[in-house]
């Protein structure tokens, strides 16, 4: 199958300018294709992967992608998506970020044994425009009224757009152009957003290349869910790909909580699994619903591919640990990301009775509760369960001499850290 019958399968393609043209190029040879991200922030989340999911599978069928880091149009903010003037940030900060998401992107594209890939920054030829040069060799390649005829410009007509966000759109263009030019890119891939600069780009290639100019443009579709909702955020906040946002365990529930109405979509989405296995799963799913076979791998194949096999390893520990309850075996870096957003307790490392110390940590309100507890077996501590009233907490029951994982009835959890 070839790669864009593929992406036709998977659902991945909203629109392509010239579909025939760009299957037969990518059958007849090997091209190289570019994506770009603007370092407005320092890291990538999961919404933004999705784009560079398909440049990942165009280098597995042999063809080479680069990746645009927009130290230049960073600077500047594409006004795509938005309704209002984005704020803008120091140069020293766009650099700093445009350092953290080429390290993302390394770790995504430079794995052994796969076919060649590259990163650049536009700030490298961007920032050598003069003004002049810009309007002169530029902007009189562009039309005013084809500008504000696109979704990008016209929908922030109402509400209003800077020069400075208008002009994003020839920006793009330039890389295109520069792309084609200077590096054989012929492919420009984004998301459905970005239908307006990459047309815009092509128009611009011609107008300098010549009409007979073979570059082309493909956009993804916008991501939601079976419900209808916005994908790629849980408890309102983003799945960042950066392990100290978004620990890899945080990232591994993610995808292990999703429906099963969404999870073959997403199966053809975030895994390189072939049609046939993603076909088997998904009977799998609609005849024995429960056991999540879905859910499972793809949270193994997603987690594996952006953060590892050691951190998919200590995600999956970690979930079996909070679900058996047999907490004992965690070491204490899965221990911190495991725990990391769950309620946290300070102690002091002396000898307790067990009831007092569950109410001097604030786990528990009262000490007739706390006997309560202990008495009905309700408590456990590091994995054991305890139910005598008179027994003593000391140091010794910590994991690594610090931590103590506290578990009331079935789902509480609790992390209590001594602090002397």
């Amino acid at each position: 199958m070839s790669i864009i019958k593929d992406l036709e399968w998977r659902g991945a393609i909203n629109q392509q300018t010239d579909a025939e043209g760009l299957e037969k190029l990518t059958e007849k040879k090997s091209i190289k294709l570019y994506c770009g991200v603007d370092p407005t922030g320092d890291s990538m989340h999961i919404g933004h992967l999705i784009p560079f999911m398909i440049l990942k599978r165009f280098q597995l069928a042999g063809h080479q992608p680069i990746v645009v880091i927009g130290g230049a149009t960073g600077s500047i903010g594409d006004p795509s998506g938005r309704s209002s003037e984005r704020t803008l940030q120091t140069m020293d900060v766009v650099k700093e970020n445009a350092r953290k998401l080429t390290h993302q992107m390394t770790s995504i594209f430079n794995k052994e044994g796969e076919h060649q890939f590259e990163i650049v920054n536009n700030y490298e030829w961007l920032s050598e425009l003069s003004l002049l040069d810009f309007l002169r060799d530029y902007g009189k390649h562009f039309n005013v009224n084809v500008m504000l005829a696109k979704d990008i410009v016209a929908s922030r007509l109402d509400t209003g757009i800077s020069f400075t966000e208008f002009t994003y759109q020839i920006l793009q263009s330039i890389d295109f152009h520069y792309l084609y030019k200077n590096m054989d890119v012929q492919l420009q891939v984004g998301g459905a957003d970005q239908w307006g600069n990459i047309t815009a780009g092509l128009d611009f290639i011609r107008r300098m290349e010549g009409p007979e100019a073979e570059a082309y443009g493909l956009t993804i579709p916008l991501m939601t869910k079976a419900d209808g909702s916005k994908f790629g955020k849980s408890a309102g906040n983003a799945i960042w790909l950066d392990p100290e946002q978004t620990t890899p365990y945080e990232f591994y529930q993610f995808w292990i909580n999703q429906q099963d109405d969404d999870v073959v979509k997403f199966l053809k989405y975030f895994t390189f699994l072939d049609r046939e296995e993603i076909i088997a799963i998904g009977k799998e799913v609609e005849e024995n619903p429960h056991l999540r076979a879905g859910q499972k791998r793809l949270a193994e194949e997603i987690t594996r591919f952006v953060h590892g096999e050691e951190a998919l390893q200590d995600a999956q520990q970690i979930s079996e640990a909070l679900f058996t309850g047999d907490v004992s075996q965690l070491s204490m870096r899965q221990i911190e990301q495991g725990f990391q957003n769950m309620p946290q307790f300070k102690a002091s490392s002396k000898p307790a009775n067990l009831p007092i110390w569950l109410v001097d940590t604030g786990i528990v309100d009262s000490r007739r509760q706390a006997r309560e507890f202990v008495s009905n077996g309700a408590i456990s501590i590091n994995g054991h369960k305890i139910s005598d009233i008179d027994y003593e907490i000391t140091k010794e029951d910590a994991i690594g001499d610090k931590y103590f994982i506290v578990r009331r009835g079935k789902k509480n959890y609790y992390l209590v850290t001594l602090t002397d």
